[in-house]
């Protein structure tokens, strides 16, 4: 409801009553004061005439203020300000008016009020025309703000039917009470500790094996072709072609080589032929004399010799083939000796070559002088050979570059490396060790055939024994080249290189297997 009210009072509703009760009020003081006009003016008798005459027309002044506060200045007081204004000022003019003529006694003046009277009554006139128009315009416009009220005020009502009642707040629940704390329980008593179990007593570390035993294990599968192959050809049978024969061909498997075996079987045969041989055991171990005898030149260990310089040892060989290892194995070789061993990064082609020497370096604290990958070798292995006189070092090992025997550019290039360390030392290298795989067979002498004519060979050094049936290969290069070897390598492990004996090598090739 207060919004409705709200509503009329804009339009302007509730103003009418207000308004007729205005215009009443002022007619009513208007009439008030023709009343008491008589008594306050004295009329002459000669203006009875024209004030009878006039009397009319001063009469119509109420009447006309009554018209104006009827129906029409209701009207006009409660839409516009400016309709209750006019009649307020008319109502107050006209009483002042007559009470004007009433006090004037010249005739002239007489004469000049009644001509403004009829004036006014014919201005009032044309008002009054005016404003029943503009009342007409009024009401219609009064009708269509009655109506643009009510739809309005039906809209409002459909759209509070329409608005869903808000949902009531749910109440807040009730906190739950707290629960009373559990009572702690009682500590369980300690329990008394068990005793503790008797440490069980370590068991004895395998005592190691020694280099023979080691070379045994390392040999078995040229063993199988070469040692124990040959004693089971050898058992319970005669001399005759058909041994022989067997047995070259148990030698060629061992890769031992065509003209070693031949020159073996030669031997072999003419001491059956001047009736030497009683019979097949007779020439099992006559052929291990015959294998002696082939390792005998070769069977030379490596003998640092006391100089005034470093003793320099220039590894070479082709790729993978072990030298790095071996070089790491070799100096802690001489360093147990007590000697002091410094090694030179040579192989700047590889380029994990010379982080694996720093590394073996570090191991046994041995100094490294290296440079970046792609340096020249030759300047690297010179500023070792330098900073190795500087320091009084007893043994200097120089790495290098694998390459093929069959590259003529490569083999060019470790000549000019050993020219070079004959710039700061005329003996060096004072040993050139070639490092052969045992696992390649007979094109390990292709190997030492082209690198000993490129930089003289003066030892060689054999690995990877342990994982080849092809050991037999250690005969033909001590009997084609006679190369002293050096080195033979049975193993991952520092202990696992050892200086070739050849007495032992054949006992554990001919050896019986456990």
């Amino acid at each position: 409801m207060s919004k409705k009210k709200n509503l009329f009072a804009k339009l302007g509703f509730g103003r009418k009553k207000a308004a007729q009760v205005d215009v009443e009020e002022n007619v009513q003081s208007s009439l008030e004061q023709p009343e008491n006009s008589p008594e306050q003016v004295e009329i002459s008798p000669e203006q009875s005439s024209d004030n009878s005459v006039e009397q009319p027309e001063q009469n119509q002044t109420p009447e006309a203020t009554q018209q104006e506060g009827g129906f029409f200045s209701r009207f006009t007081q409660g839409f516009s300000k400016s309709a209750e204004s006019i009649p307020q000022e008319q109502t107050q003019q006209e009483p002042e008016s007559t009470q004007e003529v009433t006090q004037s006694t010249p005739v002239e003046q007489i004469s000049d009020k009644e001509s403004s009277t009829e004036q006014e009554s014919s201005i009032d006139k044309e008002f009054s025309t005016n404003q029943e128009s503009s009342t007409n315009s009024q009401l219609t416009a009064t009708a269509q703000a009655e109506d643009l009220a009510e739809e309005l005020v039906a809209g409002s009502q459909q759209a509070n039917d329409v608005l869903p009642e808000p949902e009531p707040e749910p109440e807040p629940e009730p906190e739950p009470e707290p629960e009373p704390e559990p009572e702690p329980e009682p500590e369980p008593e300690p329990e008394p500790e068990p005793e503790p179990e008797p440490e069980p007593e370590p068991e004895p570390e395998p005592e190691k094996k020694g280099f023979f035993a080691r070379l045994k294990q390392g040999l078995s599968k040229t063993r199988q072709n070469l040692g124990g192959g040959l004693r089971d050809l050898f058992r319970g049978k005669k001399i005759d072609d058909e041994l022989f024969e067997e047995l070259e061909t148990q030698l060629l498997l061992a890769d031992i080589g065509v003209d070693t075996t031949t020159k073996i079987i030669d031997s072999l045969t003419e001491s059956a032929s001047r009736s030497q041989l009683k019979d097949a055991d007779a020439l099992y171990d006559l052929l291990k004399q015959e294998l002696n005898q082939i390792l005998s030149p070769v069977n030379q260990p490596l003998v640092i010799e006391n100089s005034q310089g470093p003793y320099v040892i220039l590894m070479v060989g082709v790729n993978g083939v072990g030298k790095t290892t071996t070089i790491g194995k070799m100096a802690k070789q001489f360093q147990a000796q007590g000697k002091s061993v410094m090694l030179a990064a040579g192989d700047t082609f590889r380029a994990a070559a010379v982080e694996q020497l720093q590394v073996w370096g570090e191991r046994n604290d041995i100094p490294v002088v290296a440079q970046h990958t792609g340096a020249d070798s030759a300047s690297v292995i010179f500023d070792a050979i330098s900073a190795a006189k500087a320091r009084g070092v007893d043994v200097l090992i120089a790495d290098t570059a694998g390459r093929l025997q069959n590259k003529g550019h490569l083999m060019e290039e470790l000549k000019k490396v050993v020219r070079v360390m004959k710039k700061i030392d005329q003996n060096a290298p004072h040993e050139v060790m070639l490092t052969l795989d045992a696992g390649t067979g007979q094109n390990a002498l292709s190997q030492a055939q082209l690198f000993d004519q490129a930089v003289n060979l003066t030892g060689i050094s054999l690995t990877k024994l342990d994982g080849t049936a092809k050991g037999g290969v250690v005969f033909a290069i001590a009997d084609k080249y006679q190369i002293p070897i050096r080195y033979l390598g049975v193993g991952e492990g520092i202990d696992d290189l050892r200086p070739f004996n050849g007495e032992d090598f054949v006992d554990a090739l001919f050896a019986k297997d456990d």
